[in-house]
């Protein structure tokens, strides 16, 4: 496709939606828009579209929906499903602006968290779209609350954020219920196996556009890291947070449990921060996002599942407190910086055994990583000098309210010098910075250093990494996100990795930083799942999928071998 939209009044654009998007600050259309609006609206194969979060999809698929459905129709004809209840909102509050001045058109969110009788009634009222999660989305189809016969586009948005949430059987039962001549439009960050999949299964013969290159970072980006021991995590967060004065950022921590440390540990530093995490109500997710959005939030601490499809505009920082497993999923966490073709900073902070690591993200975005020095007491007391002096300069006089003091003002202040006045007043409200940092330790960690003395790497401690096994797998409905997922919940440690997450039939085998080895299994002692105890133990040196031990019957070596000999007949003793 060569037609390119160049602005959205020379389109074919309905002119009540150019008012509706005009009022909206829409002036020239970004990448994806200018390429996905006049293909929807021309064509109609089904489309794949690559492009990163915040580079104007919603707008992309929602105009020429909008502009396509047809008002004297009460039936479901659009159905856009989305990962999160927050992006599900945010969808329907675009797209209700976006129709502020069509008549008739009802736009209708279902989602979890909510009173499910409420969304069945908005729904029998007449939605011509829907805009749902796919776990709320399938409860409503099985109450056959929703009938989506009669669709005509499926949108799937943030579609690799679906997948890594778990929610492919949720899309599978979903997309079974759809007729078989709908539209279907996919929506990606990334083009992983399972995106294909989906392509494979339910497209037909595709259109796919591609906004920048398949899986890549987002352009606006800087990448930087800083490396520290481990123990230094909070303090060099502490400075980053301290040399960046206008801060506004997501800080993403691997549990609940460390989320919610970290977050408090800041409010009581004094910063405004707080959490995000899966142990909130939905009221209290609901404030701490209201008061991030008005910036009465610089920083928002959250786990990796809670932030997303959170939507927040300008953040100048996404700061990886610890590094993703996944590295799709640090594609998605830089991608909420830099939008609207504005500049942001991604930074990651780890210790001297992740640093292999970066290289690993750097060869899948595409993207070079800056190693950054964490800046020491001096360096942040004089970014943070020079930060009150621009407030000062450019702090607005209002002559009317202050004049009628200024004579005793000034009359008090007779006997000091310009100089005497501008160092006491820096001096009043930059102490706190100056006594705190005086003696600021350097907690840059060198790396050539630190790597002479590191031991030696062996087959089941490679990098400072133990290798275990659990007796979960692919018959408990285990994949290594849902597996990765619940080892952390159910162990409750903070700071706690685990990567390399490989998931067979019956058992599975992931690694963990060998400190937390011996912690882990004693943890699990006496954990259950699904009424069977769960068993963890450190895996053989040997090879890839070996599991210790001769622990089943007849000599099998694992739980798959065992259930399998099972079935064979016995061989007749003559």
């Amino acid at each position: 496709m060569n037609t390119k939209m160049a602005t959205f009044s020379e389109s074919d654009i309905d002119k009540r939606i150019l008012k509706a998007i005009g009022e909206m600050g829409f002036e020239t259309p970004m990448p994806v828009q200018q390429q996905v609006i006049p293909f929807l609206l021309k064509q109609t194969r089904d489309l794949v579209a690559l492009a990163h979060t915040g580079t104007g999809k919603t707008a992309a698929f929602g105009i020429p929906i909008i502009q396509q459905i047809n008002m004297a129709s009460k039936q479901t004809q659009a159905l856009i499903l989305a990962p999160t209840r927050e992006l599900c909102l945010q969808i329907t509050d675009d797209l209700a602006n976006m129709a502020k001045y069509i008549d008739k058109l009802n736009i209708v969110p279902i989602y979890g968290g909510a009173n499910i009788v409420t969304q069945i009634r908005q729904v029998a009222s007449g939605a011509q779209i829907v805009v749902a999660t796919p776990g709320r989305m399938l409860d409503m189809l099985n109450r056959k609350k929703v009938n989506v016969s009669a669709i005509k586009w499926l949108v799937l948005d943030e579609a690799d954020e679906m997948l890594n949430m778990g929610f492919k059987e949720e899309l599978n039962g979903v997309l079974a219920s759809t007729p078989e001549d709908k539209r279907v439009l996919l929506f990606s960050a990334t083009m992983p196996r399972g995106i294909e999949a989906i392509a494979h299964s339910y497209m037909k013969k595709p259109m796919e556009i591609t906004v920048g290159t398949r899986n890549t970072g987002a352009e606006n980006v800087a990448h930087q890291y800083y490396v520290v021991h481990a123990k230094d995590r909070y303090l060099a967060l502490k400075r980053i947070a301290d040399f960046y004065p206008d801060i506004y950022a997501i800080i993403f921590c691997r549990t609940r449990t460390e989320t919610q440390e970290v977050a408090d540990m800041l409010m009581k530093d004094g910063y405004n921060a707080d959490a995000l995490h899966g142990d909130l109500s939905q009221a209290q997710r609901d404030s701490v996002m209201n008061r991030f959005r008005s910036r009465n939030l610089q920083m928002l601490v959250a786990t990796g599942v809670a932030a997303r499809g959170i939507d927040v505009v300008d953040l100048t920082h996404i700061i990886n407190y610890n590094l993703p497993d996944d590295i799709e999923d640090y594609t998605h966490r830089s991608g909420r910086t830099g939008r609207a073709g504005k500049s942001g900073i991604s930074i990651v902070i780890v210790n001297i055994k992740e640093v292999f690591r970066i290289g690993q993200i750097e060869k899948q975005i595409s993207k070079k990583f800056s190693q950054v020095k964490v800046p020491t007491g001096s360096e942040v007391c004089e970014k943070q000098l020079l930060h009150l002096v621009e407030k000062l300069k450019s702090t607005e006089i209002q002559h009317a309210d202050i004049d009628p003091f200024l004579p005793a003002a000034l009359a008090r202040l007779k006997d000091l010098s310009k100089e005497d006045i501008i160092a006491r007043f820096i001096s009043a409200e930059f102490n706190r910075f100056l006594s705190y940092y005086r003696d600021a330790a350097d907690i840059n960690v060198s790396q050539k250093k630190e790597m002479k003395a590191m031991p030696s790497r062996t087959a089941s401690k490679s990098g400072g990494l133990t290798r275990l096994s659990v007796n979960l797998g692919k018959m408990e409905k285990f994949n290594a996100k849902k597996l990765q997922a619940y080892l952390l919940e159910a162990a409750n440690i903070a700071k706690l990795h685990i990567a390399n997450v490989d998931v067979q039939l019956c058992n599975s085998y992931f690694e963990v930083e060998s400190q937390f080895a011996e912690v882990l299994i004693a943890r699990f002692g006496k954990e259950k799942y699904a009424q069977r105890r769960v068993k963890i133990d450190f895996a053989e040196r040997g090879g890839r999928g070996d599991y210790p031990g001769k622990r089943y019957a007849g000599g099998a070596k694992t739980r798959e071998s065992f259930f399998f000999n099972k079935r064979k007949k016995p061989a007749k003793r003559y």
